[in-house]
């Protein structure tokens, strides 16, 4: 999320507590990104970083330790190139975890408190503002189809859901 945030590394054990700079399948959103500023750089340095460490085993600030870390460098390392490639698909990503973490917080919601609760969310109005410029309603109501679209959240007539997926 931030390219000052700290990892911390046990070099004895090999383990390395990576925060939001190396998940089993990501890693955090890059908010400098959206508003363009500087991330994708510190997060592929980050990678690179952890890369030469050589960690036995990670403890990410999501999800569960896991050891093949290799694995989830490629991973993270091709989404970085899928989301660097395309700064929409950046924002997108971004707006998509706003209302999923948000959605895992209350398990469910009225759409109309929904909108209202991202319209407070300062990076929400930045990413529609900057790259979408759609209607704010009309853009909250994209990102949740597209949640419910992937397996990521269900609908019930107005309420939408966590999926627990």
């Amino acid at each position: 999320h931030d390219p000052h945030s700290v990892v911390l590394w046990a070099p004895e054990p090999g383990v390395l507590i990576s925060a939001d700079a190396l998940w089993q399948n990501g890693f955090g959103v890059i908010f400098p990104e959206l508003e363009g500023e500087s991330g994708f750089a510190e997060q592929r340095a980050i990678l690179e970083m952890i890369g030469s460490l050589a960690p036995r085993l990670v403890i990410p600030g999501h999800g569960a330790p896991f050891s093949d870390v290799g694995a989830a460098l490629q991973r993270a390392h091709a989404r970085l190139d899928a989301l660097s490639a395309s700064l929409e698909r950046n924002a997108r990503h971004a707006a998509k975890v706003l209302v999923k973490f948000y959605l895992l917080e209350v398990r469910k919601v009225a759409m109309r408190d929904l909108i209202d609760h991202v319209a407070g969310a300062r990076y929400f109005r930045v990413i529609n503002e900057r790259y979408f410029r759609m209607p704010f309603d009309e853009f909250v109501r994209q990102q949740v189809r597209e949640l419910v679209a992937s397996g990521a959240a269900v609908m019930d007539g107005d309420t939408v859901g966590d999926s627990g997926g």
